[in-house]
Formats: structure tokens, sequence, C-alpha cells
């Protein structure tokens, strides 16, 4: 009878232990997560400083000015990603900041995965960012991995959608409507 109270027991202790994971982690971490506000709802985007921590440093710095603030996602190609972080919504345009020197990684880039975008340089990513809709091989060792959505993906397939035409570019694009780290709140 013993044997079996302390089965149950270990079986209801792992039960009602927190579930490791990208959830379980952004929340442990609240100085490497972002919150992005969209009018779908909130994103939730765990940071990966271990892979890009200059890129990691620079979406919180942004953050944390208030930079991303009505955003837009000016380029946005159904079945490959969203990309924001420009305000003047051409894909051109960044921040005063200096260009950030390239950190690839052998991170692949999946559904979920944050990317920096950048120019023909691969030392030019600066402000803007780009979230996968799914996987992107051709992009892996190529782009550099800053993060990863782990919550409220939903809301990102949910972005309005660019021409492929147009190379996705948006017309009347939705918008960041603010992005902070979740330390700060």
């Amino acid at each position: 009878m013993l044997k079996r109270l302390a089965a149950l027991t270990l079986f209801a202790a792992l039960l009602s232990a927190p579930i490791a994971g990208p959830a379980h982690a952004q929340a442990s971490e609240p100085e490497n997560t972002l919150i992005m506000q969209l009018a779908q709802g909130n994103v939730t985007i765990r940071l990966r400083p271990d892979l890009a921590p200059q890129h990691a440093e620079r979406l919180k710095t942004l953050a944390r000015q208030g930079f991303y603030d009505g955003v837009p996602f000016h380029r946005v190609i159904d079945g490959f990603m969203a990309q924001t972080g420009d305000p003047t919504g051409t894909g051109t345009g960044g921040s005063d900041l200096p260009d950030l020197e390239a950190e690839f990684s052998a991170e692949p880039f999946e559904r979920g995965i944050v990317g920096m975008a950048r120019a023909r340089d691969p030392n030019s990513a600066n402000s803007q960012f780009f979230i996968m809709f799914a996987p992107a091989p051709g992009l892996n060792g190529q782009y550099t991995v800053v993060g990863e959505v782990v919550e409220g993906m939903e809301h990102v397939d949910a972005i309005k959608k660019g021409s492929r035409a147009a190379n996705g570019m948006v017309e009347g694009p939705d918008k960041l409507l603010s992005m902070r780290v979740a330390a700060d709140q």
C-alpha cells in the first residue's frame, strides 16, 4: 500500500511540475523577453543572447526607447515571413545606431524564429527584424537568429500580407503598436 501511495505522490508531483520549453524559459528570463503588442493580440519573443548578444541587446535598447511603437509590418510574404522595424515603411530605414556585425549561428530558420533583416552586406543589420511563418533553410547561416516567438504566433499569422508580385510590400500595413522588455513591465 505504501509503494502505491508513493507512486501516486510521485505521479502527482510530475503532473504539477512546470513544463520545460520555450514558454517556460521566457517566464524565467524577463530581461531577455520582448512583449510585442499587435492589434490582433500580444506576441512574446524569447531573445537568444546566447546566439546573438549584440543583436539581442539592440532590440532591447530600441524597445526601451519606444523606437518600434507604431512601426509598420512593411514586408509580409504569406508562407515566408513578416518584417518590421523600419519607421519609414520602405524597407530602407533604420535607427540612428550603427549597423551590427553579423552573428550567424547554426540555429535553423523555422516557424516562429525571429531574424535580423539586413542589406547585401552581412554586417548591415540595424533595427529591422522578421518573424518566420514557415521554415526557410536558404536563410540558415546567412542571417542572424536573434530570438523565437514563444506565445502569440497566431497573432503574427494574422498580420496583413503583401503581394508576392511586389516582394511582399504591404499597402496599408498592420503596425507594431508597441514592443517592451518584459523586465520593464
